[in-house]
């Protein structure tokens, strides 16, 4: 059950152990398998693998005792943990799920919008039954992908998911495995995929075993040890997170998985990790006939992630763009500090739009280095990329959680929403952004060792500390009522500005399905002029095949004349009060627009 053999038959989408238990701890002098309280010595192999031909039935509890240990720890591929990870593994049948998705066929990243929710915050409940409540509001909303923060088993009720130390085994508190799958069924049903975020490049302060086994991890991250990729003993490490993968995308159903911070996975094997990692989730997609999704976070803005194995890169399929992030914030803030030093200005936003990168081979003052690679645009659609106004790290990793709605107005809100999907990046959008959320996302975690608690919170303290936050000012991150404020409140979208927003960005999400222009994926068909002084912008979006849309955004605080394009325009959507000039007063192809309005225009027919 740990390890599925190459004997192994598969049903379906389910593969069913023989019955043999295995589990790898290569420098153990002896693994014994724990049972429902009794012992049962395993057997080693050359390459460090122990078995037991001793079957474990559904629903009871099993451990393995390391060497002279007396206390059973969990299993390293454990599927189910009901009692928390520090408790026995409970043994867990995939053949039993009542799956109703038969017919779902999958869907293609290219063209959909994401949406980004926390489990344990999205309803007041913070399950995954809860969560299906909620579904019918992402279909009228009109977004495709439902991304998932980590799920995989963590110490504590509560916490953002990127504690997590047994990779296989779903969050109990959520919901468990079944709750999981009932929640992707559900999705499915709805004709919304589902992607994972997934953590593959540390392991959680609290619960963490996986070390005890053999040689998971080397080195350190900054949010703990990193994973052993390419030192002795990495096939079997490296086997373990493909595995992982796969069991995600085949047994749960998932149509793709977010990849957490690749760029903190040491790796200097001749084929990295994320390729072998890429061509394996291809042949599953090939097998199930669906397509499966690969989307990477990294820091290093190199495009060679994206890049087709075929020409030389990694092959994954998609990649967030923290740069647009940074140009958006920035433009609509006016906040410089941190990284955030090198943006501000609309003509760097102008560019990144059209470039998918900022810092792409340039200066990064905040690095203080060159950093990353420039895109070839002839070559990498747009869809490759996301971009995003808000996300988890974004609005969470601030002091005090706040969003954009706590500082800027509707207005600048629905601009910043209009530039985001008129552009030709996979849209992303975070939980609440659609109708201007007032709650904040603030950082969180539940440890119930009190020393680690206590480390946590005084560490959050500490690093805002060094710019000028005070004690008071940081939230708690232990504290319940720093969940409670995290979560979202439904009530909103059916009140005042609220209500407005949350109709501005379903008129998007649908102008940007029903017009081939705001779907185009192709940046060199992509035009952006600006006014840096004026504060104006328009983008011109074509398909290539005579269809043209523009949108044209004044983010200043007085009205403004935007010259658009030499073409009578009609008005398509507009946030504000909008007039385009007509041929007879000599203004043909421009627009007024009132402050902090911006307008979608099309040539009259």
């Amino acid at each position: 059950m740990t390890q599925v053999d190459a004997d192994t038959p598969t049903l379906g989408s389910v593969s069913v152990p023989l019955g043999e238990i295995t589990v790898w701890a290569p420098h153990r002098d002896r693994v014994a398998l724990w049972l429902d309280g009794d012992t049962h010595e395993m057997r080693r192999d050359e390459r460090g693998w122990w078995r037991s031909s001793r079957d474990i039935p559904p629903g009871h509890d099993y451990g393995f005792l390391l060497d002279d240990a007396t206390s059973p720890l969990p299993d390293p591929r454990s599927l189910w943990q009901p009692e928390g990870v520090h408790a026995p593994s409970r043994r867990y049948d995939h053949s039993v799920f009542p799956w109703t998705d038969q017919k779902w066929t999958g869907r293609a990243l290219a063209g959909g919008v994401v949406y980004e929710l926390h489990v344990g915050t999205f309803t007041e409940r913070g399950t995954f039954d809860a969560a299906v409540d909620r579904l019918d509001h992402l279909v009228s909303l009109g977004v495709d992908f439902v991304e998932v923060m980590p799920v995989n088993a963590f110490d504590g009720p509560h916490g953002w998911g990127y504690d997590g130390v047994l990779w296989y085994a779903t969050h109990e508190p959520y919901g468990g495995p079944d709750g999981f799958k009932r929640f992707v069924d559900a999705c499915h049903a709805r004709g919304l995929a589902v992607l994972l975020d997934v953590v593959h490049n540390h392991l959680g302060p609290s619960g963490a075993c996986l070390g005890e086994f053999g040689p998971y991890f080397t080195g350190n991250t900054p949010w703990g040890p990193a994973l052993n990729l390419d030192g002795p003993g990495s096939d079997e490490v490296r086997r373990y997170v493909i595995d992982n993968a796969l069991g995600w995308l085949r047994d749960f159903h998932v149509d793709g998985l977010r990849l957490d911070a690749v760029h903190a996975m040491v790796d200097r094997r001749a084929t990295p990790l994320l390729a072998e990692l890429a061509a394996e989730v291809d042949a599953l997609a090939t097998h199930l006939r669906r397509p499966l999704t690969l989307v990477a976070e990294s820091d290093l803005n190199d495009p060679a992630l994206v890049t087709a194995g075929e020409a030389g890169g990694h092959g994954l399929h998609a990649q967030w763009n923290d740069d647009v992030h940074h140009c958006l914030h920035t433009v609509l803030t006016g906040e410089r500090q941190g990284y955030y030093a090198d943006f501000g200005s609309l003509s760097a936003l102008a560019r990144t739009l059209r470039e998918v990168f900022f810092h792409a081979g340039t200066w990064s003052s905040f690095r203080g280095r060159t950093h990353g690679r420039p895109v070839d645009t002839r070559r990498l659609p747009g869809h490759r990329f996301l971009a995003f106004l808000q996300n988890h790290d974004q609005v969470g990793n601030r002091a005090t959680g706040d969003r954009l709605s706590a500082t800027l107005s509707p207005g600048l809100l629905a601009c910043g929403a209009a530039i985001l999907l008129c552009s030709p990046y996979t849209p992303l959008l975070f939980m609440g952004e659609e109708w201007g959320a007032s709650t904040p996302w603030q950082f969180f975690a539940s440890f119930p060792d009190p020393e680690l608690a206590d480390a946590v919170r005084r560490g959050r303290r500490a690093e805002f500390a060094e710019h000028g936050w005070g004690v008071a000012e940081v939230p708690d991150p232990i504290s319940p009522s720093t969940v409670e404020r995290s979560r979202v409140d439904w009530s909103e979208p059916e009140r005042g500005w609220h209500r407005e927003l949350l109709s501005w960005y379903r008129a998007l999400i649908a102008l940007r399905r029903s017009r081939p222009a705001l779907s185009d994926p192709w940046l060199d068909r992509l035009g952006v002029v600006v006014d840096e002084d004026a504060r104006w912008l328009v983008l011109h979006r074509t398909d290539g095949r005579g269809d043209e849309v523009h949108l044209a955004c004044n983010l200043g605080p007085t009205a403004a004349r935007v010259p658009v394009a030499d073409v009578a325009l009609e008005v398509l959507l507009t946030n504000g009060v909008t007039r385009p000039g007509a041929a007879d007063d000599g203004q043909r192809g421009r627009v007024d627009l009132g402050p902090e309005t911006c307008a979608v225009l099309a040539p009259v027919r």
